[in-house]
């Protein structure tokens, strides 16, 4: 399967998620987007930053926000391989496998749990066929 049928099938096909982006992990090339979903070199980078454990990216997250397609959103939870963000009743849950960085937005109908659950499920399945 194309990295875009990742995102257009398993991430927006899923119902939970409108639009998603899969980059590399080291947060220097796209790999698959939703049309109009463009996530900035510098959001990119700071993605990967947060995801590597950099102490200095998280608090910054937290402290600050991050950016994703040039909107604000508030950190509200960082784990090892995943980040957590919001901005009003929408959000972006960011999962980071062995080569990727999965990025997904959810609107404001969608419940939180489902669209972490889907970004997750797909994270998990790339994980275990080595990506």
């Amino acid at each position: 399967m194309s990295w875009q049928a990742y995102v257009d099938s398993s991430l927006v096909g899923s119902g939970h998620i409108d639009k998603g982006a899969i980059i590399s992990a080291a947060g220097d090339s796209v790999w698959a987007t939703s049309s109009g979903f463009t996530i900035q070199a510098d959001e990119m980078k700071n993605l990967a930053a947060i995801l590597s454990g950099s102490e200095d990216a998280k608090a910054k997250a937290f402290g600050d926000g991050v950016h994703v397609t040039g909107e604000r959103f508030v950190a509200f939870k960082i784990e090892d391989r995943s980040a957590y963000l919001r901005h009003g009743r929408t959000g972006v849950v960011v999962v980071k496998t062995k080569q990727a960085i999965l990025v997904g937005h959810y609107g404001e109908n969608v419940q939180a749990g489902n669209a972490t659950q889907t970004v997750e499920a797909l994270a998990d399945y790339l994980i275990k066929v080595g990506y």
